[in-house]
Order: structure tokens, then C-alpha cells, then sequence
């Protein structure tokens, strides 16, 4: 017999969207890992100086969630590189669409031109 799944607050799909992404920081860790960040430090470097105690738990927020996943770089002491799942890179539409909407909205945000320029640059920086 199958069982009804049990959600935080209701069915709706907004309201567990919200419950895994909807804070200030972690659509910004999604966004750079995007731009190509992988590392706990470069993380930290981005603009918004997000603090170390709430990456953290965006990171394992983001982990349990099947959003990201991370690999071991170093041993002593370890260190992990981040990756996006395919259910992760699933929220590029999600992040294009919040672009245009402040693009839109926010006088001087930075454009999607830019933004397409910089995936690009990252793409090609994988390549090689």
C-alpha cells in the first residue's frame, strides 16, 4: 500500500520549493556554482561574503537535498569540491528567469548579457 508523503507545511510545490531554497544565501551558492566555483573558499570570496557557519549549512543543506554533490580533493586536512546533481542544474531556468526579473525591476543588476558571457568564459574554461 502506497503512503501519502509528508510535507513541512502543505502539498504545495512552492511552499517545498521554498523550504529547501528559499533563503538569502542558497540560490547564491547554486548561482556560483554555476559560474564555476567548486571550492569552500571560493565560495566565501563571493561578493556577498556569505559567513562560514551558514555556508556550511547551505552546503549540507543543498547535499541532502540531491542538489549538489561533492568529491574529496585533499586529505590532510580534507577538502571537498561541489558539483551540481542534474536535479541541480534543473534550477537554471529558475535563476535565468530571477535575471530578467531584476534586470527588469532592479535598476542597474548586472545583465543577462553579462551573466551569458560569464557562463560562456566558465564553459570554455572547462573545456580546456
Amino acid at each position: 500500500m502506497k503512503t501519502k508523503p509528508e510535507f513541512k507545511r502543505s502539498a504545495c510545490a512552492i511552499a517545498n520549493t521554498l523550504d529547501i531554497l528559499g533563503d538569502k544565501w542558497t540560490l547564491l551558492v547554486v548561482r556560483d556554482l554555476y559560474l564555476g566555483k567548486k571550492t569552500y573558499s571560493e565560495f566565501q570570496n563571493s561578493a556577498e561574503k556569505i559567513p562560514s557557519n551558514i555556508l556550511a549549512e547551505r552546503l549540507k543543506r543543498l547535499q541532502s537535498a540531491g542538489i549538489i554533490s561533492k568529491q574529496s580533493y585533499q586529505q590532510r586536512p580534507v577538502r571537498y569540491a561541489y558539483q551540481l546533481t542534474e536535479k541541480g542544474e534543473a534550477l537554471a531556468p529558475v535563476l535565468k528567469e530571477m535575471v530578467i526579473w531584476g534586470n527588469k525591476f532592479i535598476p542597474d543588476t548586472i545583465s543577462m548579457e553579462r551573466v551569458e558571457k560569464l557562463l560562456a568564459r566558465q564553459k570554455r574554461q572547462k573545456l580546456t
